[in-house]
């Protein structure tokens, strides 16, 4: 993805400068100083993350948490629900790099010892994270195209709903049928 993003914005910079005539110095400047603001707020964000999950681990409280979670059910389809669950409210929040560092060291130990494939979990983490960043109420994606489409917020999650229902059930398939997505890394390993 960060190749395909470099080859796109070069491409936007050759149709701007070159063949539009619609991109100057001055607002390239302004784009390149609003790309920095950006991205350092995600890795602001990530870096957070990234302490807030290493001082889990390190404290053990993520044995703890799965402790916990280990006593109130040792059945993986619970399991699965309830980190469905989790997993949704936080990416509605987070961005999924610092809801994964996050989340995993505390729910990949619980999925191994209850026999869930890492493979899988890791598939069943993406998605909820994916449709997280777009339902309601907070999720990233639906600010962003609600500002790229120029529609309010409310009208962009009305067409966005129709899509949640069968990215939720993709997900039901996905993490009741692991068949689905692990036949294919079985086949090569």
């Amino acid at each position: 993805p960060t190749e395909g993003a470099i080859a796109a914005c070069v491409w936007a910079m050759i149709l701007g400068f070159a063949w539009y005539k619609t991109l100057s110095w001055r607002m390239f400047v302004k784009v390149c100083l609003d790309t920095v603001e950006t991205t350092s707020t995600v890795l602001f964000i990530v870096a957070a993350a990234s302490i807030f999950g290493w001082m889990l681990t390190a404290t053990g409280v993520t044995a703890d948490i799965a402790t916990w979670v280990l006593n109130f059910t040792k059945e993986p389809w619970l399991f699965l629900l309830l980190a469905n669950l989790l997993m949704l409210f936080v990416g509605c929040f987070l961005e999924p790099t610092a809801a994964i560092t996050i989340l995993v060291p505390i729910l990949l130990p619980i999925a191994t010892q209850l026999g869930i494939d890492p493979v899988h979990f890791g598939l069943v983490m993406v998605l909820n994270l994916m449709i997280g960043l777009l339902h309601p109420p907070m999720g990233m994606v639906l600010f962003v195209l609600a500002r790229v489409a120029g529609l309010s917020v409310e009208r962009t999650t009305m067409a966005i709903l129709p899509w949640l229902l069968p990215l939720l059930g993709s997900l039901v398939l996905i993490t009741y049928l692991p068949q689905l997505v692990l036949w294919l890394p079985r086949m090569f390993f």
